[in-house]
């Protein structure tokens, strides 16, 4: 660490070699990037096809694409991308959580837990290009090693000359210019694999794609939205938001307090009770999201929580895929959970497709796999007792039925992108609480929450 007299300087900094690897950060590069992943899959499928046919046994595409080597591929490649291509194998790990084939999982499961970083040159660059040459006269000193290194950007710890212990987000070179592409090469592998039905219409779900990450990709922007959160929080106790440094934030730079805390996930480890109350927070910070605030972090990452074991504390981190709510979406909501309280199936139904979280023809073609999907939800939810999110017996029972119904392709239509933003956010949180073992009483919270809340109104404009 600098003496106070002293500017950082990287030179003087030991390297950790063997976590750094330089970003892609050209058109060409990262389109010979996933060039070298098709080939290298395609290489992989020829080779076990051989040895398959020569042992005599049967072949399917997806055995075929789903080799260790094959996922090693895959997950190596786009965690060396990084940007849009290792955002989006996040995304839909969380999204689909437990509906995911094992196989496509694990990949995306390990995407999340990748913590490599940039070369200290290449650091350098991007920090002399946004802050200029003379940047670090900033600062007493600035840790060229991260204490985060996520898909978009990376986390580093810095003092400034007044004594400010900042975090500062530095985002990867060339992530913002290579979105678009890069999405749409993950989307092409997925087809390929066989996990994006092709006959699915899936040019919204991409739209919506590139727009959110394209926001999470401005700084600025995101800087904005801590500040909202940290003011509409202010007064809510056992929530801390980091203070945005506007000085130093730029489009590529977020400068933000320092704060402290470890892994959400060590919530599990503390005595039950403590566990619990917190966790129930977060889920009430949820519901207030949806049917108070009109705004909801759409992102629920692990990574984007922290906790303070002496506080009790969770710290709200990456405010990125910040979005409005739409009234509607929360009102279809509003509508279903008083119907799953009141044990009205028939309203539960009715309000599903209200929302649009299911097409009339599946309730047509499928009525009574659609009623023993909501019987089993009102069940869960409805019983005035801790709902325990590490039980997850009734998982494979709704992934049942609601495997069958997709295998009919006349029902297949995907909800409203708004309302795949909230589910995100809901599903996400629910795997959270599995991962701790937390056990909430839901029932309570949403009754709470609905009562002292009021349908929100139509968006400003």
């Amino acid at each position: 660490m600098s003496d106070d007299d002293q500017t950082p300087d990287f030179a003087d900094r030991p390297e950790d070699r063997s976590r750094q690897r330089a970003v892609p950060a050209g058109r060409v590069a990262r389109l010979g990037t996933f060039g070298r992943l098709v080939g290298g899959v395609a290489g992989g499928m020829v080779a076990e096809g051989a040895r398959r046919l020569a042992s005599g046994e049967g072949i399917s595409a997806r055995d075929l694409i789903l080799t260790p080597g094959n996922v090693q591929r895959m997950t190596d490649r786009l965690s060396h991308l990084r940007g849009a291509a290792m955002k989006m194998g996040q995304m839909i790990s969380l999204d689909a959580g437990d509906f995911l084939p094992e196989e496509l999982s694990r990949i995306l499961a390990t995407l999340r837990d990748q913590a490599n970083f940039m070369p200290t040159r290449q650091l350098d660059q991007v920090l002399r290009a946004e802050w200029g040459p003379d940047w670090r006269k900033a600062f007493r000193w600035f840790n060229p090693r991260p204490i985060a290194a996520a898909s978009i950007g990376q986390v580093h710890k810095a003092l400034t000359r007044d004594g400010e212990e900042l975090a500062i987000k530095v985002q990867y070179p060339g992530v913002a210019k290579s979105i678009d592409s890069d999405v749409d090469n993950v989307m092409t592998l997925l087809k390929i694999a066989g996990f994006a039905p092709p006959e699915l219409e899936m040019d919204k779900l991409m739209a919506a794609a590139k727009q959110q990450l394209h926001e999470e990709a401005d700084y600025q922007r995101e800087g904005a939205q801590m500040a909202m959160y940290r003011a509409m929080l202010a007064d809510t106790p056992g929530f801390v938001v980091p203070r945005l440094h506007e000085g130093l934030t730029r489009g590529s730079i977020l400068a933000m307090s320092f704060e402290e805390g470890v892994s959400i996930e060590e919530l599990g480890s503390e005595p039950p009770e403590r566990r619990d109350a917190v966790f129930a927070r977060l889920i009430r910070l949820v519901a207030r999201e949806l049917f108070d605030l009109g705004v909801m972090q759409t992102d629920p990452n692990f990574a984007n929580f922290r906790y303070r074991r002496e506080t009790g504390d969770i710290v709200l981190l990456d405010f990125g895929a910040c979005r409005p709510v739409d009234p509607a979406v929360a009102s279809g909501y509003r509508k279903m959970l008083l119907a799953g309280l009141g044990g009205n199936a028939e309203e539960v139904e009715a309000a599903t497709i209200e929302a649009g979280f299911m097409m009339p023809i599946v309730a047509e073609k499928h009525p009574e796999r659609v009623r023993r999907m909501i019987d089993i939800v009102i069940n869960e939810m409805r019983a005035d007792a801790p709902f325990d999110f590490g039980d997850r017996a009734f998982i494979p029972l709704l992934r049942e039925e609601g495997w069958a119904i997709a295998q009919d392709k006349d029902t297949w239509a995907f909800p409203p992108i708004e309302t795949l933003f909230v589910q995100r956010k809901v599903s996400g949180t629910a795997l959270l609480g599995a991962r701790l073992k937390a056990k909430v009483n839901i029932r309570r919270i949403t009754e709470e929450v609905l009562s002292s809340t009021a349908p929100l109104g139509p968006p400003a404009g």
